[in-house]
């Protein structure tokens, strides 16, 4: 095997197979990239036996061949490697690359030992535009549960009817709901939970016009973007009904802006308020919200923020980083806050063409 390819294309290409090695597998052939130099390409895949990707890149091929390389230490080569051309050749058990005046040799991995690239038959699918696929995985992904013992939480709900696409994650303690309507996409109706951290890592990819494609088999996703293939297992179970979260109405609305309650809510937070969450006090005939955290021993702090206020004086506390996270992936100016009272979820809503919620389960205020 004997190939050329520009340095940034393959580095490129190999921060994308990478996410699917394993580091914590008793097979070392798991740790591995699988490389293939076929025709005018390069196939490059990597699976931890759970997640598999397949990405194939351009590159000039004067033999055609396969290898299986270390992939932590060949990635590292790569990338410190100039932009220029590289020049990798196979012989025996052995790899050489070389670029300008740099050369390695390095051992290869047994390719027979190497699993081959799943082939799955999918039964159902979705196109998506990638800028609002990206969009929606990341202002939903930030709620996604860490915790493997319900694995159902650490997934994000991709729900489509008729071209309204919706994405929902939570971890009990806070729920974000994210909707659009997909003028040029696939209509099919579709449903399923997927991983939240295989999606994020798909969303931080680089934005092209090109869409991304869902695909559905009993037990597995299958997603393709670009020239990149990417299959992992479909989480099984109940998603919680979320709906019943959601209330019919609410008894105060304040409308605040964005920049300002969050760097209120950061400067708050110096405090290093752990435990302690930020307590909001809501004020009609001033029109105002007050943000407040004390931290015992150290001291507090408060804020106070003008506001459009609807309904009657509330309090409510919630935990800043909560607060934060949804705040965060907010692009409109201004933000609504809904409450029933301070013992019920507080709701953040986006104004404008943003169609975002993000619910809060407070604090108990001392």
């Amino acid at each position: 095997m004997k190939f050329s390819i520009n340095q940034s294309s393959l580095s490129e290409a190999l921060s994308v197979v990478y996410k699917g090695i394993s580091t914590r597998s008793t097979l070392p052939i798991l740790s591995g990239i699988s490389i293939e130099a076929s025709d005018d390409c390069l196939i490059l895949q990597t699976t931890d036996l759970q997640i598999s990707i397949q990405y194939t890149v351009d590159a000039l091929i004067e033999e055609k061949g396969a290898v299986v390389v270390p992939g932590k230490l060949f990635f590292e080569i790569i990338r410190n490697l100039p932009d220029a051309a590289v020049s990798i050749e196979k012989e025996d058990e052995s790899i050489f690359i070389t670029c300008e005046a740099s050369s390695f040799s390095i051992k290869t991995f047994n390719k027979e030992d190497f699993p081959g690239f799943p082939a799955v038959s999918t039964n159902q699918s979705i196109e998506i535009p990638f800028d609002i696929f990206s969009s929606m995985v990341k202002k939903v992904g930030k709620v996604v549960s860490k915790d493997e013992s319900r694995a159902i939480l650490t997934g994000i709900l991709i729900t489509m009817e008729e071209k309204h696409l919706k994405m929902v994650a939570t971890d009990s303690y806070r729920l974000a709901i994210t909707e659009a309507d997909i003028e040029q996409g696939s209509g099919s109706s579709f449903e399923a939970v997927i991983i939240g951290s295989f999606l994020q890592d798909i969303a931080s990819l680089p934005k092209t016009k090109e869409p991304v494609s869902i695909a559905l088999a009993e037990n597995q996703i299958v997603i393709q973007y670009q020239e990149t293939v990417f299959i992992n297992r479909r989480l099984e179970g109940n998603f919680p009904n979320y709906r019943q979260l959601l209330p019919d109405g609410y008894s105060t609305r304040v409308e605040l802006d964005v920049g300002q309650l969050q760097a209120a809510v950061k400067r708050i937070s110096l405090l290093n308020i752990t435990a302690t969450p930020i307590r909001f006090d809501i004020n009609k005939e001033t029109q105002t919200t007050q943000l407040s955290g004390v931290e015992q021993d150290i001291g507090k702090a408060q804020e106070t923020l003008s506001c459009e206020l609807d309904g009657e004086d509330t309090e409510i506390a919630f935990n800043y980083s909560y607060i934060l996270d949804g705040l965060s992936v907010v692009t409109s100016d201004r933000i609504f806050l809904e409450i029933q009272n301070s013992m019920k979820p507080g709701i953040f809503k986006t104004s404008g063409d943003e169609n975002f919620l993000y619910l809060i389960m407070p604090v108990r205020i001392s």
